[in-house]
């Protein structure tokens, strides 16, 4: 298997905090707290303590326990998007600790995650038009201080995407390999050669969310209509492309680089990379399990194709 996280701490404690610990944590930060209506685990990694009066004390389960995922690092990316303007995502209230684990409060997101409401192709469409400009804006801002942070890992300069994509090729070719998955007469290697020559060497790395994907991603349930996204805590450094990855379907790719580059041109080179991230992306998928070989390297063909 490939991209498999690295637990530090597999024997962690993964305690849930009580009603008063959280409340006495978020009344250091917000006014009118109120009670405790619901402890969300959906997202897995975190545990989120939803309180009346819109405020979420969120925490990492078990504490700290997968190294890239940082609690820190969340506050310091909505920080730094505050300060910048306007955005369709969470506020920090406020940052520390309560019976020793991290915590952070924040304001709560409008509306539920778009994988659990069904939306029409038109709802579906503009709420990716929406997400693709929202991204454009937040990979425009200055990135200064989170581009110095040592909070967020990744690429340092232009020239190290192709290191990226090059290791991420390998790893999925000694993957399928050794795993015997692979039943294509697909030669991975030579694919992840040809899209590496193609990649863009002159757009320096911007701080990604990393997975803004249905998940992550909040609509209104009654409506359709787009409220935000939320989750930072996996930022990394690296092609702005690379935040669109997590929508794999061609006409879900079409209407987020729409809603893109609503506000100016793509990038030369931003396509490619686009590209590549999806082939990677149906690649890792066979290796995960989630996707049938055949198929996949079907559609890997098609994104080569149109490549060239």
């Amino acid at each position: 298997m490939v991209f498999a996280d690295t637990y530090l701490q597999p024997n962690a404690p993964d305690p849930v905090l009580s009603e008063a610990a959280v409340v006495a944590a978020a009344g250091k930060h917000a006014h009118d707290v109120g009670r405790l209506l619901e402890v969300d685990e959906s997202g897995g990694e975190a545990r989120a303590y939803m309180l009346a009066g819109g405020v979420v004390v969120k925490t990492q389960r078990p504490h700290r326990l997968r190294p890239r995922t940082s609690l820190t690092k969340e506050a310091l990316f909505l920080q730094e998007l505050d300060r910048a303007g306007e955005f369709a995502v969470p506020v920090v209230l406020g940052h520390g600790h309560v019976e020793g684990i991290e915590y952070l409060c924040l304001t709560r997101m409008a509306g539920v995650a778009s994988r659990h409401v069904y939306l029409d192709p038109s709802q579906r469409s503009e709420m990716l038009q929406n997400l693709g400009a929202l991204l454009r804006s937040i990979h425009d801002i200055d990135q200064s201080r989170l581009l110095g942070s040592e909070l967020i890992p990744g690429d340092k300069s232009p020239s190290d995407l192709r290191q990226r994509f090059s290791d991420s090729f390998s790893r999925l070719a000694d993957a399928l390999e050794s795993d015997q998955i692979w039943r294509g007469d697909l030669d991975i290697r030579l694919i992840g050669e040809q899209q590496i020559d193609q990649l863009p060497t002159d757009t320096g790395p911007v701080a990604l969310h990393s997975n803004p994907g249905p998940e992550h991603v909040f609509v209104d349930p009654s409506t359709g209509k787009f409220t935000g996204i939320i989750d930072f805590g996996d930022a990394y450094r690296s092609h702005p492309a690379l935040d669109l990855r997590p929508w794999r379907q061609s006409a879900d790719i079409a209407d987020a680089l729409n809603g893109y580059q609503g506000s100016g041109p793509l990038r030369p080179g931003f396509q490619q990379v686009v590209t590549t991230g999806l082939i990677m992306a149906e690649l890792g998928q066979v290796a995960r399990g989630r996707q049938d070989a055949q198929s996949a390297a079907i559609r890997v063909r098609e994104l080569s194709r149109s490549s060239q």
